[in-house]
């Protein structure tokens, strides 16, 4: 019995000893966590606010573009997805930092020793940064690349493994697809370049065919007359940025020419009007009677004479102070006095 009450009233006496201390440290800790958690709801609400500003703003945008363009500029999951993707970022990044750190000063709290804890930390680290390279890469390279709105969705891209219309932008993976229907799945750390047609213009160029025997000048007139013709009609007066040129001869055959036109267009509407443009030229061709070929028979023609006049032997005749020239010369009349020199003769 005297065992039992000595270890009672040491009992009570430690704990009357300790129990501002436990009731300290406990506190400590829920205000630690109250705060942490209070901070993490401030911040991503922050966050929130600033992607939605980042979204009207571009919203804002892209309506005094289409009112320009008629609104063929306008993505708006593009600016959606964006936003979206560094808001997922910046809130992931915000509550790892202050839940890592709350967590930290709970621990130190309760009595735990951080140094071999964060040693451990370090070299797990080490281990997972050499096993997993490849995926923080990607991750890296997703977050500078939507940042920095290098492309978006549906913009036409050529990331050098692969080139198509970008159907979805992540932090590890970016898919396309491709002029074949095909789908890319592309992670972003592979990627050391990228080409994108559609931002700011694109450049439609078409090679005009010709005869060889047609007038170029002409030729240059019609194309420019049918060009301004197509880029004041629907749609093409909106997505033609700037007049249609004729940049020159390309290139000249025996029966062909070829001549360059160029025209400034909304970004990946280059193809389209290329091919719109290539079928006015060839109608009005037509029309003007302008052949895109020389015939068959002509050419031939050409080219058997010149044949044949690169086949002959060169003539001796043609040199003036040959030896057989000068002999098939024409005998010259006598001179006066040559003739009174014969007439002296018996």
């Amino acid at each position: 019995m005297t065992d039992v009450t000595t270890s009672t009233r040491e009992a009570a006496g430690w704990l009357d000893a300790n129990w501002q201390s436990w009731v300290d440290g406990i506190l400590r800790i829920v205000v630690v966590v109250l705060l942490a958690l209070v901070l993490r709801a401030v911040v991503r609400k922050l966050i929130d606010q600033l992607i939605h500003r980042m979204a009207r703003e571009a919203e804002h945008s892209d309506s005094e573009t289409s009112s320009r363009l008629g609104g063929l500029l306008v993505n708006t999951e593009r600016r959606m997805q964006r936003s979206a993707a560094i808001g997922s970022v910046l809130r992931s990044v915000a509550s790892f930092s202050i839940m890592g750190t709350a967590s930290l000063m709970v621990l130190s709290q309760i009595g735990v020793d951080l140094a071999p804890l964060l040693a451990s930390a370090g070299v797990a680290g080490v281990a997972l940064g050499f096993g997993a390279r490849n995926l923080v890469t990607d991750f890296l390279s997703g977050v500078f690349m939507i940042m920095e709105d290098q492309y978006g969705v549906g913009d036409e891209i050529d990331m050098g493994v692969a080139t198509g219309t970008v159907l979805e932008v992540g932090l590890r993976v970016t898919k396309l697809r491709g002029a074949d229907g095909e789908i890319w799945y592309i992670r972003n750390g592979e990627v050391k370049r990228i080409a994108n047609m559609s931002q700011g213009w694109s450049t439609a160029t078409v090679d005009v065919q010709v005869g060889y025997r047609e007038d170029l000048d002409r030729v240059e007139e019609l194309i420019l007359a049918t060009a301004e013709a197509f880029a004041k009609e629907a749609p093409w007066d909106e997505l033609l940025w700037e007049p249609v040129s004729v940049l020159g001869v390309e290139s000249v055959t025996a029966d062909t020419v070829v001549v360059r036109v160029q025209a400034k267009t909304m970004p990946s509407k280059a193809q389209l009007v290329a091919r719109a443009l290539r079928g006015r030229l060839k109608a009005a061709f037509d029309g003007a009677g302008i052949k895109l070929k020389e015939e068959a028979g002509v050419v031939a023609a050409a080219k058997a004479a010149a044949a044949v006049a690169d086949a002959q032997a060169p003539s001796s005749l043609a040199d003036p102070s040959s030896a057989r020239s000068l002999a098939s010369r024409p005998i010259p009349p006598p001179s006066p006095e040559e003739q009174q020199a014969f007439s002296k003769l018996p």
